[in-house]
Formats: structure tokens, C-alpha cells, sequence
């Protein structure tokens, strides 16, 4: 969580923390009312059939995301969940602390991130890499700091 804190520091991007208990599933986390001070979306990391694409996809959290769809517009092979060993390897985080915030910790700009288009222009809560904390920062930002790492970002109607 610091490298995090320290290259929103860096850049002097505005963001706010806060502590809470740690959650597991986007239900646990409506039950500690963090959507009032924003919007928290759902991420899924997901891969191709042969395993050598990765996606993490990020979209608010009432949406139902059809993977098979999702495919298609994606231009990919069928997708799955991404194990947990991948997880690991790829964004350095663990079940439940799933978070674009992660591609600080893809070396080789492999993820591609997918977000919803309506999340665009809006201040969004996502975990630094644990549980137990959210950041809340704007899209834009977020996603300049992705660009400037180099990971692909794709724009999808969710």
C-alpha cells in the first residue's frame, strides 16, 4: 500500500482514504456505507482460454457482467476467472483486494484494464491492494497513472 500512496504522493494526485474493516464481496462492502462518499465498483480479473491474456474488469457495482459477451466485444477467446495464483502474479493482491491499483505491480504492462464507460469523469472508491482501506480518486487520475505505466485501457458499455 505505501508504493501506492507514495506514487499518488509523487504525483500529486488528490485522493482520500479510509480505514474500515476488511471486506470480501461487494455486498460487505454496501454494509459499511462507503457509496456515500462515492462510487465503488466491482472488479473482476479475468483470462483468455490459452491463459496468456489478462483482463481486470471494472464497472459499477449493480451491473451483471456477461463474460461471454464480454468476450466478443474484447475481440477474445472465451474468458474465465483468473486463478488466484495468477492474481497474485499478475496485480500482487489477493482475493477480495482486487483493485486497478494493482497495475503498479504488473512489471510488464501485461493486464489489460477494461473499464465501463460510466465510470468516466466520476470519483471512484477502490482498494490500495488490501482490504481494509479504499482510496477514493478520480477516474481521470486513475487512469492517467495506468497510461503512464503502460498497460492497454479499454472503454466498454458494461
Amino acid at each position: 500500500m505505501e508504493n501506492i500512496l507514495e506514487l499518488l504522493d509523487n504525483k500529486r494526485i488528490e485522493y482520500k482514504m479510509i480505514k474500515h474493516k476488511r471486506v470480501y464481496t461487494m455486498e460487505e462492502t454496501k454494509n459499511i456505507n462507503l457509496e456515500k462518499v462515492g462510487l465503488i465498483p466491482k472488479n473482476i480479473f479475468l483470462r483468455n482460454a490459452n491463459g496468456k491474456v489478462h483482463y481486470l474488469v471494472t464497472c459499477h457495482s449493480d451491473k451483471k457482467v456477461d463474460i461471454k459477451n464480454l468476450a466478443k466485444d474484447l475481440d477474445s477467446t472465451r474468458l474465465s476467472f483468473g486463478s488466484l495464483e495468477r492474481l497474485k502474479k499478475y496485480l500482487n493482491v489477493e482475493k477480495g483486494s482486487v483493485s486497478p491499483l494493482g497495475f503498479i505491480y504488473d512489471k510488464n504492462s501485461e493486464v489489460i484494464f477494461v473499464f465501463d464507460k460510466d465510470l468516466v469523469n466520476k470519483t471512484i472508491g477502490v482498494h490500495p491492494n488490501r482490504n481494509d482501506y479504499t482510496i477514493f480518486i478520480r477516474f481521470n487520475d486513475l487512469i492517467k497513472l495506468i497510461e503512464e505505466h503502460g498497460n492497454k485501457i479499454v472503454y466498454l458499455d458494461v
